[in-house]
């Protein structure tokens, strides 16, 4: 399937980003497993953040409402938008150029939720 994405197909971040949301996603679900067990108060601040990120990409990228025709590029910036929720560091899977061109900053994060508010 790598083969259909990326450069001139979709965009250049697409496998990176693709990679990061869905590892992500299974850090975010391994700490929900993990705070049954020993509570949210014994997570750190990241992993607070994976939980967030988790409940986000489920909200707002996996519940995609079946009237809701968001193109690749919206999808691939939505996925930005949620890995915004984690710290720059966590960001392992993206090239650092990528991070660095798509990635949005907190104001413009906090912009939009308010625009959407």
């Amino acid at each position: 399937m790598s083969g259909g994405i990326g450069g001139e197909r979709t965009r250049d971040d697409h496998s990176g980003v693709s990679d990061q949301l869905y590892a992500a996603y299974a850090e975010g679900r391994d700490l929900r497993d993990l705070t049954a067990v020993v509570g949210e108060e014994a997570l750190t601040e990241n992993d607070l953040k994976y939980l967030k990120f988790a409940d986000a990409f489920e909200d707002q990228f996996i519940r995609q409402s079946l009237d809701e025709d968001r193109s690749i590029q919206e999808t691939l910036d939505l996925g930005w938008k949620l890995l915004s929720i984690l710290p720059k560091t966590e960001l392992k899977r993206v090239k650092d150029e990528f991070v660095e061109k798509y990635l949005p900053s907190d104001e413009a994060v906090e912009e939009e939720e308010a625009v959407e508010e």
